[in-house]
């Protein structure tokens, strides 16, 4: 019989590696799941394991296909049904969160229609880190813990020892995340302002600000296709920087990412393991968030301040 509010770990398939070492970090072998699928691509997750009146955190990253979030929703709904007490929903990456606005008519707002049915499977709870937009928290409606990346980045960027560092958005939205970044170096910021003709196809960029002999550093949260990433990591080449890294909490990397990145000028893409590499590149370095997820969840389980897991300016 399980303990009355014991913490128990779960993963579905799409993120066993990374769960793996979350649960390693926390001090708990990672729960025992079955997902059997019909012929159809049907499935049918269970856990096989008492969860009753348990903790339990389900880890699983929601990227393509759309099978991995379909399983996390069952395993949600299985937990509740084996009388959990209490559900996490862990998301490393909420995928889905690039539509978290009606930017056009006749579209969906596909970040809260997830959280629409995390509240439908029975979530009490999400935790996630590095959402495409904060208000994304707004449209749940349960409690959300809301990570950032910067807990894992600044520390290495600051062991690299640049001496001239200056920060970049490769975008107009990613300002607030940029200046957040640059603020823990006491650094400046440039911004690449683009336009799109449509997504994933960038028809003109430009930037505004100064990077002649700065080691600059492009701050993302995301990177899908690297074409926005490489052209604005081109032009601060071009613009007289002394050399350009990226710093990206979710490594999507789609279409020809890689061919694109190890094709740049970029001397360093750096990432973490929310989402897994598909192929290797010696441009990238992954940097894992498993100890920082391990240590939220013990947070979670004593009551005790998320926000103390943020490093501080």
């Amino acid at each position: 019989m399980a303990a009355i509010n014991a913490v128990k770990i779960f993963s579905g398939s799409a993120s066993n590696y990374l769960a793996k070492d979350i649960a390693k970090y926390y001090g708990k072998d990672l729960g025992a799941v079955t997902n059997l699928k019909f012929s159809d691509g049907e499935m049918s997750p269970s856990f096989d394991e008492s969860v009753r009146g348990c903790d339990v955190f389900i880890i699983q990253s929601t990227f393509p296909s759309a099978d991995n979030l379909m399983e996390l929703l069952l395993m949600i709904d299985a937990a509740r049904r084996a009388s959990a007490h209490y559900v996490t929903a862990v998301i490393p990456y909420f995928g889905y969160s690039r539509q978290d606005r009606k930017d056009r008519p006749r579209v969906g707002i596909g970040a809260k229609l997830i959280g629409n049915l995390l509240t439908a499977a029975g979530a009490d709870r999400l935790m996630t880190i590095d959402l495409h937009a904060g208000q994304i928290q707004g449209f749940m409606d349960f409690p959300v813990d809301h990570l950032e990346g910067n807990a894992i980045f600044v520390p290495y960027l600051k062991s690299l020892n640049l001496e001239n560092i200056l920060f970049a958005s490769p975008d107009v939205g990613g300002v607030v995340r940029t200046r957040n970044m640059a603020k823990f170096f006491n650094a400046e910021m440039v911004i690449c302002d683009k336009h799109r003709k449509r997504a994933n196809e960038i028809a003109s960029m430009q930037l505004i600000g100064d990077v002649k002999g700065a080691d600059v550093i492009l701050v993302d949260d995301l990177i899908d296709t690297g074409g926005t990433l490489c052209k604005a990591a081109q032009l601060i080449m071009d613009k007289g920087a002394n050399s350009v890294r990226a710093v990206v909490t979710h490594p999507v990397l789609s279409g020809k990412a890689y061919e694109n990145i190890s094709n740049s000028v970029l001397t360093e893409l750096l990432v973490t393991d929310t989402i897994p590499q598909k192929q290797a590149c010696d441009k990238i370095k992954v940097l894992s968030v498993a100890e920082l997820f391990a240590k939220a969840i013990g947070r979670i389980r004593d009551h005790e301040s998320i926000s103390s897991l943020f490093i501080k300016y």
